[in-house]
């Protein structure tokens, strides 16, 4: 019996993946190969939906297309390639917006969302369209189940729509997806200011850990990070947030218990617990930086792996597109 396929992507929009990007998304794709038949993207082209410098983004899709294989990524067991290197999503694309109504569009809460910061009129129609480049990269492999979190759930809403609208209008075409909920992972926050989700975009830099951070810089930040004044070494939403983000990224890592943690550490004062989560964190990330590094150093077979990838991912692609082409009534390529 075939696997269910799943399919995601991730944005090349920073110099290296953090603690949030890990536990919530990479770890869990790894995973995911032991039990689906995979796709993953890095998604270039919703990157450019914002201002990006042409060299950076070039450097960045490497960047993180390195991680990915460094952090598990099987190339002989996932299909891993860069969006942009297969153009039937963007073909797939304007088919679906064609199906999609102005105002169905514009009730995209991340639209609003990103949109208000800096003023709809400066806004793009590639930031308003996203979300249907987002189903085409879902619906162009057929795919069974999408990982999705709750930011995200209104997005693949939308993917079915529109591959349900597409079949009652055409015939039977498109895989409809359902969601695939990943295993709860704790929200990882903010170190400087643990009431905010850890975020590229929100949190100042002294407030993030990232995957390829030197361990000295990693140290620092993580006993820099905010705590209180009692001292006492306890998991507690409201009152100690700090703490309680500390313990979090230390049980996801280390696989203990937060309970086991609490027990470990009582009366030994944050200091302890800090020094201590910063060589799992360390140790966590030694081996995927040594990875990454190998890999960015020979950027020609880097490159080779995401082209092997991208002619993979189009012998799908280019399936599902002839059935599009034939069923909209566009003539034959040849």
């Amino acid at each position: 019996m075939p696997r269910p396929r799943v399919l995601s992507g991730i944005q090349p929009t920073a110099d290296s993946f953090h603690v949030g990007n890990y536990l919530g998304a990479l770890r869990q794709w790894v995973a995911l190969q032991d039990t689906h038949d995979t796709v993953y993207c890095v998604v270039d082209l919703h990157a450019i939906t914002v201002p990006q410098k042409p060299a950076e983004l070039r450097r960045r899709t490497r960047v993180a297309a390195a991680q990915l294989f460094a952090a598990g990524l099987d190339p002989d067991r996932s299909i891993v390639f860069v969006q942009s290197q297969v153009p039937e999503h963007t073909e797939l694309e304007w088919v679906l917006a064609c199906l999609t109504g102005f105002g169905e569009a514009s009730r995209m809460t991340q639209f609003k969302d990103k949109s208000a910061k800096s003023g709809a009129d400066t806004a793009s129609v590639g930031l308003f369209t996203y979300p249907i480049l987002q189903a085409a990269d879902i619906l162009i492999y057929d795919a069974d189940q999408v990982p999705v979190g709750e930011d995200q759930r209104q997005h693949l809403e939308l993917t079915r729509d529109l591959a349900q609208r597409f079949n009652h209008r055409f015939g039977p075409t498109f895989v409809v997806p359902g969601p695939y909920i990943l295993p709860e992972v704790a929200k990882i926050t903010d170190l400087q200011d643990p009431t905010i989700k850890m975020s590229k975009s929100s949190s100042s830099p002294q407030g993030i850990i990232d995957v390829l951070e030197e361990p000295g810089s990693i140290r620092r930040k993580i006993m820099r990070a905010v705590t209180d004044t009692d001292g006492e070494v306890r998991a507690d939403e409201e009152a100690k947030p700090g703490v309680t983000n500390l313990l979090r990224i230390y049980s996801a890592l280390s696989g203990e218990t937060v309970g086991s943690l609490e027990r470990r550490y009582a009366g030994s004062g944050y200091g302890v617990l800090k020094k201590d989560l910063a060589e799992v964190v360390v140790d966590a990330f030694a081996l995927i930086r040594e990875r990454t590094e190998k890999l960015l150093a020979n950027e020609g077979e880097l490159d080779r792996m995401l082209a092997d990838g991208a002619a993979r991912a189009r012998e799908l692609a280019g399936a599902t597109m002839a059935r599009v082409r034939d069923r909209v009534g566009f003539l034959p390529a040849n």
